[in-house]
């Protein structure tokens, strides 16, 4: 069966969960919108020489799962599987979503997502997993260490944006040290840049009604 063809359906549980979690903040981040943005320490990055800030930050994307939604999948030998040949390059440009099933408005499922497990689908619209490369059209290339830092403080897109939407756990990353946060960064800028534009996010149905 073709990729473009197959959604699968997310139950309450497991996923589900951490799905809610989203938009539980995503909510908390709309009624915050006038709290102190965060400021990132200094210094730090001085004395952590960049080859092991690289080096953490490839094992804190690896740990922290950031590949299971930022990498497409691809069918394999024993099922999905991470495509690794797109590591961390978001919903593929190449795969246009067409609209998501209605969801039961008394549940039990909550979401929808795509084979690729790179677009999601519900409550809050249809989102899709963002281009992690430094390539700078398409991607985190023309970003600095302080717009992702308050991206994943605030939950905004470089800090003052759009919300990020589910299934983005930004909150995890944000809870993590400051050293941590620029390592991370530092990995995605390490990698090799690639091409792909990832769709905009789509609005539910009745959005601005």
């Amino acid at each position: 069966m073709p990729a473009q063809r197959l959604t699968l359906a997310v139950p309450i549980t497991a996923m589900a969960l951490a799905l809610t979690g989203g938009i539980v903040r995503a909510v908390a981040v709309d009624a915050a919108q006038t709290a102190p943005v965060p400021q990132a320490a200094a210094g730090f990055s001085r004395t952590i020489p960049e080859k092991s800030l690289v080096e953490r930050g490839a094992y804190l994307v690896r740990t922290m799962g950031c590949n299971d939604c930022h990498t497409p999948l691809k069918m394999g030998p024993r099922g999905p599987e991470p495509d690794m040949t797109r590591a961390l390059t978001g919903h593929p440009s190449d795969m246009p979503m067409p609209a998501p099933p209605p969801l039961p408005a008394d549940g039990p499922w909550i979401a929808y997502m795509a084979a690729t497990n790179t677009a999601f689908s519900g409550p809050w619209g249809t989102s899709f997993a963002a281009n992690l490369t430094p390539d700078p059209e398409t991607g985190l290339g023309k970003w600095t260490f302080e717009q992702f830092y308050q991206t994943m403080k605030t939950g905004r897109h470089q800090g003052k944006g759009r919300a990020l939407l589910p299934p983005m756990p930004y909150f995890i990353v944000g809870a993590a040290h400051d050293q941590e946060i620029r390592a991370i960064f530092t990995y995605l800028q390490s990698l090799k840049p690639v091409r792909n534009k990832v769709p905009v996010p789509v609005d539910p149905p009745g959005a601005g009604k």
